[in-house]
């Protein structure tokens, strides 16, 4: 399912179960008639863009953010591959990562990829 298709049902799940959500960013699957959606349920809606005249790689605020959580999530190996066949079950490994990854930061250590286990030390997280 599209997530422009999908946005609805989610935007009015999410103001029904979280009502002190006041804003999200989305990429750009997201559709105008989503954004006055979200703004009728009391949310600001921003679709973070390049600017414009940009030419190759750059870097959208924001939505940074969000790929670099998921690339944390990636070195966790259930995460890496879609093995799971409950959305719940995804969810809660997905719970169970993001607590590895928070507990982690106290330390400083880094979270221990499968990829290569030696290569996880005491380094600052940044971000």
């Amino acid at each position: 399912m599209q997530d422009s298709v999908a946005g609805t049902t989610l935007l009015d799940q999410v103001a029904a179960d979280h009502s002190g959500i006041r804003k999200v960013w989305v990429d750009g699957g997201y559709r105008q008639h989503l954004v006055e959606h979200a703004a009728i349920l009391g949310i600001d809606m921003e679709i973070p863009a390049r600017k414009p005249g940009t030419r190759g790689f750059t870097r959208i605020p924001k939505r940074w953010a969000v790929e670099r959580t998921y690339g944390w999530l990636m070195l966790h190996r259930r995460l890496a591959r879609d093995c799971e066949t409950l959305p719940t079950r995804s969810e809660a490994v997905i719970h169970i990562a993001m607590t590895d990854l928070m507990a982690r930061r106290p330390t400083g250590e880094n979270t221990i990829s499968w990829r290569d286990p030696k290569k996880a030390t005491k380094q600052p997280i940044s971000g």
